[in-house]
């Protein structure tokens, strides 16, 4: 019997990757562990009779450090998890049981990009506010429940240019506030995700000291948020709606996982 997602898969299928690669000094939040990554054994260390042997490699890292997801229980807000959970009782044993990134199914779903810079005909200044007005003229595609909305700042260039220039502490970081937040929640989406370090505009010298779109997503409404993507391969092909593919990390418990998200593109289809 034919697979209809085999034969779309045979008929081509464009795969543009969402996600950072991982290196010591890669651009990232200061408010979590480092990526490091070091090879405890390598080649020749132990060598077997038959003249074989293996490299072996230890990696330590946040787990919001990379292009990554937020679970729900990464953000409380005046002590409550999304749908009212107590956000110090439900850290039972040093997990959140009921809201940890493996309660996280993986994703197959419809995706959307906002390129916002293509509908303003520039880049996202720093610390710009994406305005509800921009989202909307950015929206090329319609946002349906359940869909993975991608917002495009343009910020994701500056990724190679280091830890300063990305995070941008001093300038700020372009994103949406509290307004766009509403709006996305409004739409019934499932996640949402910025080529940016907090997903959400940071203001010029603040910092993430305020957060307002995180308690909006997570808290409220339950919606999880992926950070620091590259999606500039994906803007530039002038992709409006995909496929979706991410699956977190199943860790037991944790506040985030690293993650690989993917979109795929049928040859020929789904673009601007």
């Amino acid at each position: 019997m034919s697979d209809a997602l085999l034969d779309a898969v045979a008929a081509g299928v464009t795969i543009h990757d969402l996600g950072r690669t991982f290196f010591p000094g890669m651009p990232q939040s200061p408010n979590h562990p480092a990526y490091t990554h070091t090879l405890p054994r390598r080649h020749g260390d132990m060598v077997r009779a038959d003249g074989a042997s293996a490299a072996n490699d230890l990696i330590v890292l946040g787990t919001h450090v990379g292009t990554h997801i937020d679970a729900l229980a990464h953000v409380s807000f005046q002590g409550k998890l999304h749908g009212g959970a107590d956000a110090h009782e439900a850290v039972a044993g040093g997990r959140y049981l009921e809201h940890g990134v493996h309660t996280i199914a993986p994703m197959v779903r419809r995706g959307v990009l906002l390129d916002v810079p293509a509908a303003l005909g520039a880049e996202c200044e720093p610390g710009y506010e994406i305005t509800v007005s921009d989202l909307e003229a950015s929206a090329r595609a319609e946002v349906r429940p359940g869909d993975v909305v991608l917002i495009r700042s343009g910020w994701g260039r500056r990724f190679d240019d280091g830890a300063e220039a990305y995070v941008g502490r001093d300038s700020g970081v372009p994103g949406i506030s509290e307004a766009g937040a509403k709006w996305l929640a409004a739409k019934g989406i499932h996640a949402a995700g910025a080529d940016t370090i907090a997903f959400e505009r940071l203001a010029p010298g603040g910092g993430h000291a305020s957060l307002p779109a995180h308690n909006v997503l997570l808290v409220e409404h339950g919606i999880y948020l992926i950070e620091a993507m590259a999606l500039e391969e994906l803007a530039a092909a002038g992709v409006a709606e995909f496929t979706f593919v991410l699956a977190p990390l199943k860790l037991l418990g944790a506040t985030g996982s690293p993650v690989r998200p993917l979109a795929l593109v049928s040859d020929g289809g789904a673009r601007g």
